[in-house]
């Protein structure tokens, strides 16, 4: 199947084609066409298997017929960081390239004056972060009762986040008819809940089970010590396989303080935290994506959704704490058809996070048992032929830190929630992301 088999105009297929692809995803032949039969529909998929696609092709399509008013926007897509909304306006500005199409980014940490004048000029599409929608809406900036679309991107994310009653007064703001697309990794309760209050009618998809970890991804567990960490970062790091990687840490000041030592070793590296400014962060991402750097410390703000072609390892510096932000964190790599290495350290206070990760994954993650502290060989990157996008439980002991020593989430304080395991996915195919 290519993607003219999908129902979508001439015009948005230039701009595909354009972007170097011609060979939609399992998830994109199936919601694509339902999202232009004006269908609600609920897609649980894996990161890195196109879905951002698979509802920015359809809509531009769709809203192509009709006309923008003054502080109602025509459609909305609701994304848990700014960083995600960003990169949304980015797949609409590459495929609609050959439709007029007016878009607003209504996201923290930017001036609101320039994003008020979009507003007051009216937009097409307007992407957002819940807080600063209601914000707006509050000041009684924007009106929702022209829209006639609504994308709920990461909706297991907002729920980690806190903002899923902001999402549920969003709803409730909006027009009984319209087309409600959410999409997520996962479905807890609390998201099915929300889908049957806010939806009519949806068809569910599902192209990877819940919490699967991408084949294409080579995992292993490095057990060590917290004392030889720095060292073994080091030499993973200078491995000749090492293209590119992002390393994952679960504060913000050990992101600093890693940062800072790799440095030191004359080692190309940024850093991504939740303290930076936002015009910071798109820097430092800007950066890495052009290779001016080759390596980026980061925190759990940048595991969920960023697309950053041609990630060759992840290195997960610190065991994540939450089972799910192991299949984000992981996610960073083997995108888009490719092959990559995740490289997990392990010391023993982590072997109840462990433990849960795989539960979590359905899959026991190898150890790596090299002679010395080096990285395992990765399988080459390979190009696609069309680019894109259990260990004993232990009782841990209480190390949560303090005062700016905690652990990095975003503004809102994480739910806790039960995750299903499920099977592991089958490997990706090379498709726009």
């Amino acid at each position: 199947m290519s993607f003219s088999d999908l129902g979508l105009s001439d015009a948005l297929l230039r701009a595909v084609a354009d972007s170097g692809y011609d060979t939609p995803t399992p998830i994109q032949r199936q919601a694509v066409p339902s999202v232009l039969m004006g269908k609600d529909i609920i897609a649980i998929a894996q990161t890195g298997t196109g879905k951002t696609a698979s509802f920015v092709l359809p809509m531009i399509d769709i809203l192509a017929e009709g006309r923008s008013r003054a502080l109602m926007p025509r459609s909305l897509i609701l994304e848990p960081t700014r960083e995600l909304a960003q990169q949304v306006a980015e797949n609409f500005e590459k495929y609609g390239k050959y439709h007029k199409l007016s878009m607003a980014l209504l996201i923290g940490g930017v001036s609101m004056g320039d994003q008020l004048s979009a507003l007051e000029k009216g937009v097409d599409v307007l992407i957002a972060t819940p807080g600063r929608l209601m914000d707006l809406f509050a000041r009684g900036k924007i009106l929702l009762s022209g829209c006639a679309m609504l994308v709920i991107d990461e909706a297991d994310r907002m729920l980690d986040m806190g903002f899923i009653p902001d999402i549920e007064q969003i709803c409730s703001k909006l027009p009984k008819a319209r087309q409600t697309l959410l999409f997520s990794a996962t479905m807890p309760p609390p998201i099915k809940k929300l889908a049957d209050q806010f939806m009519d009618s949806p068809k569910s998809i599902e192209v990877a089970r819940a919490a699967s970890t991408n084949t294409n991804i080579t995992q292993w567990v490095v057990e060590t010590t917290s004392r030889d960490k720095r060292d073994l970062i080091r030499t993973i790091l200078k491995a000749e396989d090492v293209k590119t990687a992002i390393i994952f840490c679960n504060k913000k000041t050990m992101v600093r303080d890693l940062t800072e030592q790799l440095k030191r070793a004359r080692l190309p590296v940024g850093q991504i935290h939740g303290d930076m400014e936002q015009a910071d962060r798109i820097r430092e991402l800007d950066r890495f994506k052009q290779g001016d750097i080759t390596i980026l410390v980061a925190s759990d703000v940048a595991a969920r959704g960023l697309d950053i072609p041609g990630v060759s390892h992840v290195v997960n510096y610190d065991m994540p704490w939450h089972p799910d932000d192991y299949v984000h964190r992981i996610g960073r790599t083997g995108r888009a058809g490719r092959t990559g290495t995740a490289i997990s350290f392990a010391t023993p206070e982590d072997a109840e996070n462990l433990a849960n990760i795989e539960k979590l994954t359905r899959q026991k993650i190898p150890r790596w048992q090299g002679q010395s502290a080096v990285a395992p060989a990765a399988a080459p990157v390979a190009e696609p032929a069309t680019p894109a996008e259990p260990a004993p439980k232990a009782r841990q002991p209480d190390t949560r830190p303090k005062n700016d020593d905690r652990p990095e989430r975003s503004d809102r304080r994480r739910r806790s929630r039960d995750a299903a395991p499920a099977q592991p996915a089958r490997a990706a195919e090379s498709r726009p992301a």
